[in-house]
């Protein structure tokens, strides 16, 4: 007794140190600033997914990916104002460097005349004209400092013109840089208001309760398992499009991993997964969450040919994609399949071909489904169907 009293201490301890590991490693990156900050919380994201999946490792994480996201809008905030203040200094160099530009060229101006004039005295009216020596000496030195002084102004001018076309351009360039930044911060911040949502959605979903989510997990894992030859299933019969083939387990039926009676319909040709919008025709269908919610358990928009399994008006649990659910519960964060319901639990051949019924076993029971193999290499799956 004792010895069972001490190993629950151990576990709980065990348990309390890695919460705590958990805390340690995220006030890490609390010191930290812009990119650093944010490489800190993307190592942290990275350590915590190679952690056992439970409810509080999967909290963890979609809290640590919020927080990278609030310190990535910060750094982009940032990195947009230092810009604006390096494009307000440019603004104020090029205004300077085109007034310097301007007067620059118009002295270049007065110069260039006032030396033409001087070119057109010649060298015998100037010896003529001067009153000595020193006078001529004096004119031939004063002519000699201004071609110099002539060539100088040119230098200035070209080196101005040089200057504000780089000012220009570092302008420019920065601006573009702006109005990508602006973007980005759009495009996190409504990552952000996404990634909250979904960690709201998982509490919900799970009930905020350990056993809930592990039997989410299990559920996804097993419909993975299913339809890459993991299940026991035998050949049944040939059906037509459109003849009943079984009907929906409900969760007394099939408590295998299972959340509650619902048909998880799945399209592979050629052994490679495919969206089942693109076979399935238009249908009148509703989803049994709001709007809110489309980001977290997806939305469908059938565009193909084929018959639904089930009759109309049909509900969807879950649509195909990588979703908000998806991503917590599934491998590879994609939902491969469409979940739905209606009112009328008949499961029905979607083409014809051949009928095969399984299961597969779950720790709490089976998981019973039907699948039928198409022409060219198509083949439906109907998980959590009883085969009849």
């Amino acid at each position: 007794m004792i010895k069972k009293i001490l190993f629950i201490f151990f576990l709980l301890g065990l348990i309390f140190f890695k919460a705590s590991l958990v805390i340690i490693k995220a006030a890490e990156c609390d010191d930290k600033q812009g990119q650093a900050k944010v490489t800190c919380l993307e190592n942290k994201v990275q350590d915590l997914k190679g952690q056992t999946k439970t409810l509080s490792s999967q909290i963890s994480i979609m809290d640590s990916q919020i927080r990278l996201t609030e310190a990535r809008i910060e750094a982009n905030r940032r990195e947009i104002l230092d810009l604006t203040l390096d494009i307000d200094t440019a603004t104020k160099k090029i205004s300077t460097l085109s007034d310097s530009l301007n007067r620059i060229t118009g002295v270049l101006l007065n110069r260039i005349v006032a030396t033409y004039q001087a070119g057109k005295v010649q060298p015998l009216e100037m010896l003529l004209s001067s009153r000595d020596a020193s006078n001529l000496l004096a004119r031939l030195n004063y002519l000699r400092i201004a071609q110099v002084h002539d060539k100088r102004l040119i230098y200035d001018v070209q080196q101005a013109k040089n200057d504000y076309a780089n000012q220009k351009e570092i302008y420019e360039a920065k601006k573009k840089k702006i109005e990508s930044l602006k973007l980005q911060l759009e495009t996190y911040s409504e990552s952000l208001g996404q990634q909250k949502i979904a960690k709201q959605q998982l509490l919900i979903a799970t009930q905020s309760d350990e056993a809930t989510y592990q039997q989410l997990l299990a559920q996804a894992r097993a419909e993975r398992a299913i339809v890459f030859g993991g299940g026991v299933d035998s050949y049944l019969r040939d059906v037509n499009q459109g003849d009943a083939i079984g009907y929906i387990a409900s969760y007394g039926t099939s408590p295998g991993c299972s959340s509650g009676a619902h048909l998880h319909f799945e399209v592979q040709k050629d052994g490679s997964i495919q969206n089942p919008n693109n076979y399935l025709k238009s249908a009148n269908f509703s989803y049994d969450y709001g709007s809110d919610s489309y980001s977290y358990y997806g939305t469908i928009n059938p565009s193909g040919d084929l018959t639904w399994p089930l009759n109309e008006p049909i509900v969807i649990h879950q649509g195909y994609g990588s979703h908000g659910f998806a991503q917590n519960f599934y491998s590879g964060g994609i939902h491969t399949g469409i979940d739905m319901d209606s009112s009328s639990s008949t499961v029905k051949a979607v083409k014809s071909g051949k009928l095969y019924g399984g299961s597969y076993n779950c720790s709490n029971g089976k998981l019973y489904y039907s699948k039928i193999v198409h022409d060219g290499g198509l083949v439906t799956w109907y998980l959590h169907t009883v085969t009849n």
